[in-house]
């Protein structure tokens, strides 16, 4: 109501948890005010357990909010990220590689003497040596051979992709006949074993194929929540 008339431009933090419907509803409440001119600041949410960062960065979020929000601003806070100043050029990098309209970055003529905040600020020396060696990413380019190049990897993604959901579809047909199983054989639907030895052996696989165990064994958590969600449904019927 405060801001109803006035022409400035206004800036809106990431909420405390990562809430993607409370940042955007936060940005249109501001813009039904009248405020044209706005900007999301993505500055990480409270870690709900022990990470290296201050904030966790839940960059999927980041983009996310570009998708959902494409004409709006997002301006990068790895200071408050990080919490430490060893960690500021890390994000800073991770920052322009989400392609990041602009970074708000903790400076002080004598860090460890700040009020707040002390551990996350570089000097101005510091942060004039950071600036001068970044360099922000193009995410539109008319380089014929570049945009070939792209498009024979992006078709070869989109390819595996299709193979991904189909084996997927194929997976979740067999749950489903289990589900069937177990409702006629009065057997529960989670066994405690069996998901223990899914853990096991797949990540043991992901490890050959040198995949990130943290990616492996979340795509089997989400995989196997869909499975208990879909043999549920089918023990109410």
């Amino acid at each position: 109501n405060a801001l109803k008339g006035v022409d400035i431009p206004v800036l809106v933090k990431n909420p405390v948890v990562p809430d993607m419907k409370l940042w955007i509803g936060a940005i249109e409440r501001i813009y039904k005010a009248g405020i044209t001119k706005i900007a999301a600041i993505h500055r990480g949410f409270y870690p709900f357990e022990n990470t290296r960062f201050r904030n966790i960065p839940k960059w999927e979020l980041l983009v996310d909010l570009k998708m959902q929000l494409p004409d709006i601003q997002i301006i990068g806070d790895p200071s408050h990220i990080s919490g430490d100043r060893k960690f500021i050029q890390e994000v800073v990098n991770m920052f322009l590689c989400l392609n990041i309209d602009g970074l708000m970055i903790e400076t002080h003529i004598n860090p460890d003497n700040a009020l707040s905040d002390a551990a996350q600020q570089l000097t101005p020396t510091q942060l004039k040596n950071l600036l001068e060696n970044i360099s922000f990413r193009k995410d539109k380019f008319d380089d014929k051979k570049i945009i070939s190049e792209l498009e024979k990897l992006r078709f070869a993604i989109d390819s595996i992709d299709n193979q991904l959901l189909e084996l997927l579809a194929q997976r979740m047909k067999l749950v489903e006949q289990i589900g069937i199983f177990k409702n006629k054989n009065n057997i529960s639907i989670f066994q405690v074993e069996r998901w223990r030895e899914i853990v096991k052996t797949r990540l043991q696989t992901g490890r050959q194929l040198n995949l990130n165990p943290k990616l492996t064994k979340k795509i089997m958590q989400l995989i196997h929540e869909e499975s208990i969600e879909l043999q549920s449904k089918l023990k109410q019927k």
